[in-house]
């Protein structure tokens, strides 16, 4: 029997906050616990953001933690190969296509919908569902930018992707359920119809977080993902993406998430919520424990 492979994929592109401190210490709690291994995977896709610096202080933060961090590191700075190879699989199905309309068009159209008294779909995070160019530009101006060097972004064709399975579409859950992170894992149902047509990669971008995360989690053997459940519906569309580039699926396990005074996510600009800021101010670990309640 496979031993169970966990890992933490933080971004450099900021400081580590309390929210990333639970992820990585729930993860190597898990692993431990289920007489598994535990790895740190640095996602510094971002290469104008990431800096040495920052993955630098990253891990600095990683070993105050206390976390048995196990060299070498995948890089996905070091993978493009691998993700250019996944995106070339979809695209030789058919289920990838350029799209021009830029984020701001996308607002714009959206909300000249609503102005008239439409209601336009949302995706599970609140974000307007991807209206298709032909919706927004006429054929003279999809042809222009077509040929010129206009931005553009690569995205699943979300009905033809759903149309190459065999089966309904579901994942297996672990931690969703109660605040245990080991229940029996159990069967939900996915829907990935409901993000319309994500984006994969951009032009000046060779891949996208749905892309990149299961071709990494294929890569490293990653049989349990323990993460944040504000990606519990995003496990739709990686598990589409997962059957159709026929790779395996892990179980999942989604944990709570901490949040601030405004009742929001943590973000890196909270700086006094950073570990760096909590260390400086002679924090234990035992104090940190308690302060996000692990």
């Amino acid at each position: 029997m496979t031993s169970p492979l966990f890992r933490f994929a933080p971004s450099p592109n900021g400081h580590l906050h309390l929210g990333h401190a639970l992820s990585a210490l729930l993860n190597a709690r898990a692993a431990v616990a289920l007489k598994g291994r535990f790895l740190v995977r640095v996602e510094d896709i971002d290469q104008a953001r990431c800096t040495p610096d920052l993955e630098r202080e990253m891990f600095e933060d990683l070993d105050w933690l206390g976390l048995p961090l196990e060299p070498p590191y995948l890089r996905q700075s070091e993978a493009f190969p691998q993700y250019r190879a996944a995106l070339e699989k979809l695209q030789d199905l058919g289920l990838v296509y350029p799209a021009y309309l830029t984020r701001a068009e996308i607002k714009a159209y959206v909300a000249d919908q609503e102005a008239d008294g439409k209601s336009w779909p949302r995706d599970p995070d609140g974000a307007p569902v991807y209206p298709g160019d032909q919706a927004v530009l006429d054929e003279a101006e999809l042809r222009a930018r077509a040929q010129s060097d206009a931005p553009f972004a690569l995205r699943l064709d979300m009905a033809k992707a759903l149309a190459q399975l065999d089966a309904p579409l579901s994942w297996q859950e672990a931690g969703a359920e109660g605040a245990s992170l080991f229940n029996p894992p159990h069967e939900v149902t996915a829907d990935a119809a409901a993000w319309g047509d994500v984006v994969l990669a951009r032009k000046d971008t060779p891949t996208s977080y749905h892309l990149s995360v299961v071709v990494d989690d294929a890569r490293q053997g990653i049989t349990d993902v323990l993460r944040g459940k504000d990606l519990y519906h995003a496990t739709s569309v990686h598990r589409l993406l997962q059957e159709v580039l026929d790779l395996p699926a892990p179980v999942y396990r989604h944990h709570r998430l901490i949040l601030g005074e405004d009742g929001r996510k943590l973000s890196k600009s909270s700086q006094d919520t950073s570990l760096r800021s909590l260390r400086e101010t002679g924090i234990t670990h035992a104090e940190l424990r308690r302060l996000i309640e692990l």
